[in-house]
């Protein structure tokens, strides 16, 4: 049985949140750290800032160098380690328990007198963007999530390269690096969880001690508007000549972090897609051998998600795998699960969901989680009788809340445009990139369809 741990939350004067969750199975602390706002504060046709202050907290702070600040991380044995989110700058780290002092000390000095040096800016600024350019020749797969939600969410923050594209990164400042900073960094939208071998009173005088006298930001972020609506059936080919396969992208908007039937959303997903012997890899991979792999899922944040479907091919049958998943998707939608097929997603949904809740990190994660989102403790705790719960005719409501008309659906695929564009022109109306431009949207076509 999975149950949240005995824990204490504070709230500090300033704002700050500190969730303390003492396991002492081995000698190690954890921390999770989430400032909200995240890629959401970047500026208008800026993004990539939030990515860069980031990356940044690691690169020096207080009376530490970039090389003195990774060098006292190392000689503990620790891990320090800041990235961006759409909707928060996360920071995670662990450390022996005796050298949790020396985890707080460097976390304090990254989040509150981080040096942003220029020079530092410059070296991780021209690294992004050396591995945009990378990822493009190697693995454009992995930019495949910022070409579709850039097409599908347009100028909603949903739509934005976290980690920003050729161009924005290109136009980025110091100046917007430090100006996001004290914009964007502050008491009131920390939450910082520790877990793992602490004494509860020394870990709260230790943490006060640290962040009790950080100044809040000027003002609170935003609320986040709900993204657009499902669009109409729109295709993306971002042309990569000569490509021997074709990556594929189909994606719709989906459901928030508090949808109530997350359980049943989890089955059904499974099944579909979630795991190897699911519907659409059976479809893909197993009966047409079209694929090595095919697989859905569902990204859900404060104001929305998204629902994608996600396969590569050999190019001469990108046209035929894309009709196999949308087809799938349909025979979904239109029959349903069995009850058998539930009973074994349900095993093997909780025999997962155990492993991801074993150690400290795992926990300092999951409360961090359920805190930001404002879940409470008994979104972990419910999970197993929610699982238990789903029956056929709760799969079926998900299914039709959920998982997307196929003809609500948009499609991008990076091929080459030469040998596909054919393949493709039965799907719907489509535009065309070359993977060599610099951005990951067409713009006038962006604002057109996104206003």
């Amino acid at each position: 049985m999975v149950r949240v741990p005995a824990h204490e939350r504070l709230e500090l004067e300033n704002g700050a949140t500190l969730i303390l969750l003492p396991r002492r199975e081995v000698p190690l602390v954890a921390c999770q750290v989430l400032l909200r706002g995240g890629a959401g504060g970047d500026p208008p046709g800026l993004p990539g800032v939030a990515s860069l202050v980031a990356a940044l907290l690691e690169k020096g702070a207080g009376r530490r160098d970039a090389y003195a600040f990774a060098e006292a991380v190392e000689g503990a044995g620790g891990s320090f380690t800041a990235a961006a989110a759409p909707e928060a700058v996360t920071v995670r780290s662990q450390f022996m328990a005796r050298d949790q002092g020396l985890m707080l000390e460097l976390l304090a000095d990254a989040l509150r007198t981080p040096r942003l040096a220029a020079e530092e800016f410059g070296h991780l600024r021209d690294r992004q963007i050396e591995f945009i350019k990378a990822v493009k020749d190697s693995e454009p797969a992995e930019l495949l999530d910022a070409y579709g939600r850039a097409l599908l969410f347009g100028r909603h923050p949903y739509g934005r390269a976290v980690h920003g594209s050729e161009s924005s990164l290109a136009a980025i400042t110091p100046v917007d690096v430090r100006e996001y900073y004290r914009a964007q960094l502050g008491a009131e939208r920390l939450l910082l969880v520790l877990a793992g071998d602490l004494d509860l009173r020394g870990a709260e005088t230790a943490v006060r001690a640290a962040f009790s006298t950080w100044p809040r930001t000027p003002a609170p972020p935003p609320p986040l508007a709900s993204p657009p609506a499902a669009p109409a059936r729109r295709i993306l080919l971002v042309d990569a000549p000569g490509a021997t396969q074709s990556h594929f992208w189909i994606g719709a908007p989906g459901v928030d972090k508090r949808y109530p039937r997350r359980a049943a959303l989890d089955l059904v997903n499974t099944l579909f897609g979630g795991r190897f012997t699911s519907l659409l890899n059976a479809e893909l991979r197993i009966k047409s051998g079209l694929s090595y792999g095919a697989r859905s899922g569902f990204v859900r944040g404060s104001a929305g998600g998204d629902f994608t479907i996600r396969s590569f091919v050999e190019t001469p049958n990108t046209g035929q795998a894309i009709r196999l998943a949308l087809q799938a998707l349909e025979r979904l939608r239109g029959e349903g699960v069995s009850s058998e097929m539930l009973e074994s997603a349900r095993a093997y949904t909780l025999g997962q969901y155990a492993l991801g809740l074993e150690t400290a990190a795992d926990w300092a994660a999951a409360l961090a989680e359920v805190e930001f989102f404002g879940l409470g403790a008994r979104y972990i705790d419910d999970y197993p009788a929610e699982l238990a719960a789903v029956d056929r005719d709760a799969a079926r409501a998900v299914i039709a809340e959920a998982f997307p008309d196929p003809r609500n659906t948009v499609l991008v695929v990076i091929g080459d445009a030469g040998r596909i564009g054919a393949q493709l022109g039965g799907f719907g109306p489509m535009v065309r990139m070359r993977l060599t431009d610099a951005q990951f949207s067409l713009e006038t076509a962006g604002d057109e369809a996104f206003p």
